[in-house]
């Protein structure tokens, strides 16, 4: 038990086929800290029974938090369910997503350490999800070389704990929109020489479902992540 309170927060959308299974991975985590962490899933306007499964288990898991609101993208869901963990408090925010890709066990490895870094985040070296997924991040680790001259290992990696303090000004910097909000906040947290530590993790293919971002959306999204990582960009250097 320790009395510092964590939040883990996870964007879900058309997640029916994943989300009990990840919650039954997850819960045990929080559940094992104190009765003032929690699991925080936002449903981002599923238009299948991810919504009615998240609210369906709310007696079965009481420090379950479960907030469905309408579709405004994946960033944006991380940002909206970012500001709820702070507004509740929480001292750290871990962030993973609902598709079952990640371990629960590797968290601990983070937790045990949180005291030393203020941002750890997982580096995804032996990847189970598809040869595209692993050109994007090697695209985007590009662009924010180039545009932010700064060199990010893992930077959109979902399996990240934040010191929830040290986000809080990261935050203030980036429109409530973004789509690429992890990619910026593992930025500025190096560019801002922040306590950062990045952690070899495992990351499966998903547990079911059909990925929504094809690559016909990827490409749209790295073009508007030029002009996108720019406007960032200036706000970091009018601060």
């Amino acid at each position: 038990m320790t009395n510092e309170t964590l939040y883990i927060v996870m964007p879900a959308y058309n997640e029916e086929a994943n989300i009990e299974a990840v919650i039954q991975q997850w819960y045990p985590v929080v559940e094992r800290l104190n009765n003032e962490s929690r699991l925080l899933i936002v449903n981002d306007g599923s238009k299948d029974k991810t919504g009615e499964i998240l609210d369906a288990l709310t007696g079965k898991y009481p420090l379950l938090i479960p907030i469905t609101k309408p579709n405004s993208g994946h960033g944006a869901t991380l940002l909206f369910a970012y500001r709820k963990a702070i507004e509740a408090k929480a001292d750290y925010i871990f962030q993973t997503d609902s598709d079952g890709q990640t371990n629960p066990d590797e968290f601990w490895m983070f937790w045990d350490n949180k005291t030393d870094y203020d941002f750890q985040i997982g580096s995804r070296n032996a990847r189970q999800d598809g040869f595209g997924r692993v050109v994007v991040t090697k695209v985007l680790r590009l662009l924010v070389w180039a545009i932010f001259g700064t060199w990010v290992k893992d930077a959109n990696t979902p399996f990240r704990l934040m010191k929830t303090e040290r986000l809080i000004p990261i935050l203030k910097i980036i429109p409530e929109d973004f789509f690429l909000c992890n990619v910026v906040i593992s930025t500025i947290a190096v560019k801002w020489k922040e306590r950062c530590k990045w952690r070899p993790i495992t990351f499966k293919p998903r547990q079911g479902g059909i990925n929504s971002i094809n690559f016909k959306r990827i490409f749209k999204i790295g073009i508007k992540a030029i002009s996108d990582f720019r406007m960032i960009n200036r706000n970091m250097k009018k601060r």
